[in-house]
């Protein structure tokens, strides 16, 4: 016979934990998100909003940031 892992994957945790908290509120992704950005603020701890600007991209010799997949030249 076959015995299955009782130990959970990386992979498996995480879909469980998307689980518990998509339940703990109704599935309501602002809700979510709220709850998330309260979380970070109350944590004390410097975080990144994810908002990065053309401008900066292209000062860092990063490409396009529009997602058309076009890479702009660096500013010189």
């Amino acid at each position: 016979m076959i015995q299955k892992s009782t130990t959970e994957t990386p992979i498996e945790e995480i879909h469980r934990i998307r689980r518990e908290i998509s339940d703990r509120f109704g599935g309501d992704i602002a809700a979510i998100a709220a709850d998330a950005q309260r979380r970070a603020q109350a944590s004390g701890r410097p975080f990144w909003l994810g908002k990065t600007t053309h401008q900066t991209m292209q000062r860092s010799g990063g490409g396009d940031v529009s997602g058309n997949g076009e890479s702009t030249p660096a500013a010189g």
